[in-house]
């Protein structure tokens, strides 16, 4: 994204949410309850009139802000103002998710070596290879522009990103995982690696990995975090530097780890990507007082900074919010233009399932149900038996589930398509708010911020990369 200042972000966030402050309705409302609660009944009478003529792929106009794309379809009815303008402003608002150029990026020709490439990939997806190989990348350039002893990879799990980065690009890393086992196997794949290593290139320079069993927490306090970094790396004094790294910290870690960065004067640099904004901790408004929802006290996940916190009132995000935002917006615009209706009918089956349990079991609304994998052909029933297996509405006879209510309600499958789609339409604008966020409380600490979609969104839908320099 483009150059911002303090101001200018205080500006977005107000714009943001001034808009999804007016959509609270629309953006906290669970599709599972579509039927239950009448959701299309709410929708203005002008969305309902246009949307009756409206085929599903026509909706992928939503989840694209193309400039180049024409607000047209096959009944050459112009979309509502209301739309259109809405359509027009996310696209000054929200941070770009379309991948920038990754040419510019340096790589390593171990990672296609052929005798060392394996281990590199082993167990690894393609969406999380590509994660890892552009990470290293991005980082091991950050690393030249501005050296450091050592890196942080918080979250580190098995350390696939650690050994692209030490052994790709002779980057010496210190991974953080809480979990014993990981950081036992991360070892035998790094003691792997180094025979592999010593057998075909020799001559090469790498640093093996340090793993650290440490569950960070928002409690440790930087001195804490200090000596256990410099026990197992064996500093024997401060006078080193370190930039932080973490690709998707789940939930509250994205900020714990910023808090960290802000605090550790030997922190030079900080580079991450968040994922699960629905888990951050929040607080939450009682009578315009502000309480938070975690035990960790005044460090929540959202807000962080300054600005919004001195009005949390207004600048909350629901956890319906924050659960939208993750949502994948370019597979469901995918799924739209291919035509994929036994895939888009899936919603309406789990809405019309929670309208029986509610009937009969009202007790239950909400609950958990197994998960089903859909398959094509796949009935009604078939679906409700699976969904409900474990739960006592699993007794539920035939005959009231072929009830006329719930066959009108599978007919109208279209409407909950559309429904759904609204509401992912607000899902980059809600996740520039969590982002735009971050961005300010660095800048508020005196940090240099850059925040750029470098993962295909196809591929990895939480695509952006908070970059943080700090000033002093």
């Amino acid at each position: 994204m483009g150059f911002e200042t303090q101001a200018s972000l205080q500006i977005k966030l107000d714009k943001c949410l001034q808009i999804i402050r007016k959509y609270d309705w629309l953006i906290n409302s669970y599709v599972l309850d579509f039927y239950v609660d009448d959701h299309w009944g709410k929708l203005p009478p002008s969305w309902r009139s246009y949307f009756e003529e409206v085929s599903p792929e026509q909706l992928c106009f939503l989840l694209s802000f193309d400039t180049t794309q024409q607000a047209t379809n096959k009944v050459n009815k112009v979309w509502p103002l209301t739309i259109l303008a809405l359509r027009q402003t996310f696209q000054q608002l929200c941070i770009d998710r379309r991948q920038q150029c990754r040419e510019s990026l340096p790589s390593s020709p171990l990672l296609t070596h052929p005798k060392l490439k394996h281990i590199f990939t082993k167990g690894v997806k393609p969406k999380k290879r590509h994660e890892l190989e552009t990470m290293a990348s991005l980082c091991n350039q950050i690393c030249q522009e501005h050296p450091v002893d050592f890196v942080v990879d918080f979250g580190a799990g098995l350390g696939h990103l650690a050994r692209n980065l030490s052994y790709a690009y002779n980057i010496k890393v210190c991974c953080l995982e809480m979990q014993t086992k990981l950081n036992k196997q991360a070892y035998e794949m790094d003691d792997y690696m180094e025979k592999l290593k010593k057998k075909y290139v020799p001559d090469v320079p790498s640093q093996k990995p340090e793993h650290v069993d440490l569950c960070l927490t928002a409690e440790m306090s930087p001195e804490e975090f200090l000596q256990t970094i410099e026990k197992n790396m064996e500093i024997q004094d401060r006078n080193y530097q370190f930039g932080i790294i973490g690709l998707h910290p789940c939930g509250d870690l994205g900020a714990i780890l910023m808090r960290m960065f802000i605090k550790c004067q030997q922190a030079k640099f900080l580079n991450f990507v968040g994922c699960c904004y629905m888990k951050l901790s929040s607080a939450e408004c009682c009578g315009g007082e502000s309480k938070l929802s975690s035990s960790s006290g005044k460090d929540y996940g959202y807000p962080l900074s300054n600005y919004l916190r001195r009005n949390i009132a207004s600048s909350m995000l629901s956890y319906e919010a924050r659960e939208i935002s993750c949502h994948a917006m370019e597979l469901y615009h995918e799924r739209l233009s291919l035509k994929d209706y036994e895939y888009l009918k899936v919603h309406s089956f789990r809405a019309a399932t929670e309208r029986i349990i509610v009937k009969h079991y009202p007790e239950l609304r909400h609950t958990r149900l197994s998960s089903v994998k859909h398959m094509p052909d796949m009935s009604f029933p078939d679906y409700f038996y699976k969904a409900v297996k474990d739960l006592p509405c699993s007794s539920i006879p035939l005959s009231d589930l072929n009830t006329p209510t719930t066959q009108n309600d599978l007919r109208n499958w279209k409407n909950i398509v559309i429904f759904y789609t609204l509401r992912l339409f607000f899902a980059p604008l809600i996740e520039s708010v969590i982002l735009y966020d971050r961005m300010l409380f660095l800048m508020e600490n005196d940090c240099q911020v850059q925040i750029n979609a470098i993962f295909d969104p196809r591929l990895s839908p939480r695509n952006h990369i908070t970059t943080a320099l700090k000033n002093r």
